[in-house]
């Protein structure tokens, strides 16, 4: 059996069907995530995917990783004007101002939690209980777009200074960092999580 014929025969996640977003699905969705570093790239590029396609970001990933030092918010949190002109510029990545100045401004609202809390990994995971919540979804359609947690983040997050952090996007963002499994319980993946 060729690998291609291993990933098609595999049972996912309706959405989960081109090149880019299969490995994706198999190796990184709902995976519980507690390195402050993921967490600060997922919480970014799901910020810059507002009103776009998640294979959009996931084809501009690894520029968003080269120009965003690596998503080391001590880097990003120093971006001056210069800096924000070359992004700007940069095709390689979402040319949106509001969305690359507020992943500046977000990189430096999260070193302030991370001195609050030690940790980003410390402040974020309180919002489920320490724990992935586990869902036992039948249908893609029965997953909400935001929850009673996701709405907790997003208000907590934005009165810390984040932006582009609505309950819709805080809850792709638990969805991506595994303090939810929302893999369709037909799903390979879900009793793997």
């Amino acid at each position: 059996m060729t690998n291609n014929a291993q990933t098609t025969a595999k049972n996912r996640c309706h959405w989960a069907t081109t090149d880019l977003n299969i490995p994706y699905h198999d190796q990184e969705w709902g995976v519980p995530s507690h390195s402050d570093r993921h967490l600060f790239e997922m919480l970014i590029l799901e910020g810059a995917q507002a009103g776009l396609s998640w294979d959009t970001v996931l084809k501009k990933r690894s520029r968003y990783q080269q120009v965003f030092g690596y998503f080391d918010p001590a880097k990003v949190a120093r971006y001056d004007k210069k800096k924000v002109r070359a992004l700007l510029a940069d095709p390689g990545i979402i040319r949106n101002r509001l969305k690359i100045s507020s992943t500046i401004d977000n990189a430096r609202a999260f070193l302030k939690i991370q001195q609050e809390f030690g940790t980003f990994d410390a402040y974020l995971w309180r919002f489920v209980g320490g724990k992935p919540k586990r869902n036992a979804w039948q249908q893609h359609r029965a997953l909400p777009a935001k929850t009673a947690e996701s709405d907790a983040l997003s208000k907590d997050l934005q009165s810390r200074g984040f932006r582009f952090v609505g309950s819709t996007i805080c809850y792709a963002f638990m969805q991506a960092t595994g303090m939810v499994n929302d893999h369709l319980v037909t799903c390979f993946r879900y009793s793997q999580l």
